[in-house]
């Protein structure tokens, strides 16, 4: 790793803890970044959402592509220039969603399963460089609801997946950033 930029980057904290502006700050002099947002696109049935992701928007360079996917294995999996990921967390409860785990489908445990290791396998092989961004939920309040424990669960699982095989992660609490490897 000495003399040489670390390949996959993860970037962990809790909400409003400055991870996203951290992570976009490490790519700041790279002018085509490829950044994939995994949260839903605004509707405008949820103001707070619209103007998080407004936020969010307008700190971006106009240099950046914006690519708005779930499909991750698919962006590490291809050639192309640095990724930015925002966010594993976002990520993962429209996985969740789209798996059926909330609704009871039969194959919905399976298909998570699948889609995890999908994400877990393109991260360890991509060449592309990239930063992933990740909330770390396990640190705080037990959820009072069975789907809430579920979610911080496997929120937990990724996260250490994702950095057992990540050149560096970070973790910023009150907006300062810790380097963990």
């Amino acid at each position: 790793m000495i003399g040489r930029r670390p390949r996959r980057v993860l970037v962990l904290g809790g909400a409003r803890s400055g991870k996203s502006r951290f992570a976009e700050q490490r790519l700041h002099r790279v002018r085509g970044v490829e950044y994939v947002a995994c949260g839903a696109v605004p509707d405008g049935s949820d103001a707070e959402w619209t103007d998080r992701v407004g936020l969010h928007r307008a700190r971006r360079p106009a240099s950046w592509r914006t690519v708005e996917t779930v499909d991750l294995a698919a962006v590490l999996g291809r050639p192309g220039p640095p990724v930015l990921v925002d966010c594993l967390t976002t990520w993962l409860a429209r996985t969740m969603d789209d798996c059926g785990i909330w609704t009871g489908a039969p194959d919905a445990d399976a298909r998570l399963a699948a889609a995890v290791d999908a994400l877990v396998d393109a991260w360890a092989g991509t060449r592309r460089r990239v930063t992933a961004v990740s909330n770390e939920v396990g640190g705080g309040i037990v959820p009072a609801t069975a789907s809430g424990r579920r979610f911080r669960d496997e929120m937990g699982t990724l996260n250490a997946r994702i950095a057992a095989r990540a050149d560096r992660v970070w973790l910023l609490t009150a907006g300062i950033p810790q380097r963990l490897r």
